[in-house]
């Protein structure tokens, strides 16, 4: 394999990790919050009624994360919404290492930006264990999507998980990420 690093984990080695290293007052390196994975998830219901559904999605989230992503299916039986255990009803990518840090440039470089009316991204998504979600309301925001294949319009969970400890530090890592927080 060639020796290339994603900009993004380069710029967190070279200038995020020793800014929160020296605003938090942290006594070890290993003390800074880093970026675990991002997880991308759609929850489609429509998918008990028609299977394309799912077939779809799972190519949409593999073209837009580059990586393959897999159904998830019901736990238990839910008679009001048809639903048996064991139905395809959403699917997910996890993204690590490297491929996390291209779909995070790509997502604050070209995706957010491209969305309607946007002002910035809700900084109340934090869970308090220092990990973040982020809600996205059209899959095609992001470029690798042909409007004129998809069809219909789905949106999507983002989750970026974290070794923060608190609300603020992990606030602090996405902002030196690029992520575009309203005021």
């Amino acid at each position: 394999m060639s020796d290339y690093t994603p900009r993004l984990k380069t710029t967190y080695q070279d200038e995020i990790a020793p800014a929160l290293k020296e605003k938090f007052q942290y006594s070890s390196a290993m003390q800074v919050p880093r970026l675990t994975k991002i997880v991308l998830s759609q929850g489609l219901g429509d998918a008990t009624a028609d299977k394309k559904v799912i077939e779809n999605a799972l190519a949409e989230m593999t073209t837009i994360s580059g990586q393959k992503a897999i159904a998830t299916y019901a736990k238990k039986d839910v008679s009001n919404f048809k639903l048996r255990k064991g139905m395809a009803i959403g699917a997910k990518v996890t993204l690590r290492g490297d491929m996390m840090y291209e779909f995070l440039d790509r997502l604050v470089a070209v995706a957010l930006p491209r969305t309607r009316d946007f002002r910035g991204i809700n900084p109340k998504g934090f869970d308090g264990r220092g990990n973040y979600n982020l809600g996205i309301k059209e899959q095609i925001i992001f470029p690798e999507i042909d409007i004129d294949k998809i069809s219909r319009v789905s949106g999507m969970d983002i989750t970026m998980v974290t070794t923060a400890n608190t609300n603020e530090e992990a606030f602090e890592l996405l902002k030196e990420f690029g992520l575009p927080f309203k005021k």
